[in-house]
């Protein structure tokens, strides 16, 4: 009989201090300030709003993975994995609401009254 005995214990989590979570909720919070004030500004051309927000967006994605998951102490190849699956997502996002100006009016003329009285 064998006295090999493995141990499992990977060990505590990495604790993460009390100032770079709230600073990191402090980031996200900014951000997200900016984003509904760059809503519909005439800052940014008009069509370009979605992806200025996808941007940010994806940008919070990251920090709240690399913060509050701890990923930015995990292998740097599954942070990497995981960074461009965000932004493979926000891509493929991107790409899909490209066409929603050739739609819309589709949906502005749609005639709500219909759906309701069917049964």
């Amino acid at each position: 009989m064998s006295d090999h005995h493995e141990d499992h214990n990977h060990g505590f989590s990495h604790v993460m201090s009390p100032g770079i979570l709230l600073g990191t909720f402090g980031v996200l919070i900014v951000m997200t300030i900016v984003t509904v004030l760059l809503a519909g500004s005439p800052l940014i051309p008009k069509g370009f709003d979605v992806h200025v927000a996808l941007t940010i967006a994806t940008v919070k994605a990251a920090f709240v993975m690399l913060f509050f998951m701890h990923m930015i102490y995990d292998k740097p190849l599954n942070t990497i994995f995981f960074l461009f699956s965000i932004v493979f997502v926000s891509l493929f996002l991107g790409f899909a609401m490209t066409d929603t100006d050739q739609y819309q009016h589709r949906i502005d003329e749609y005639n709500y009254s219909e759906v309701e009285e069917t049964p």
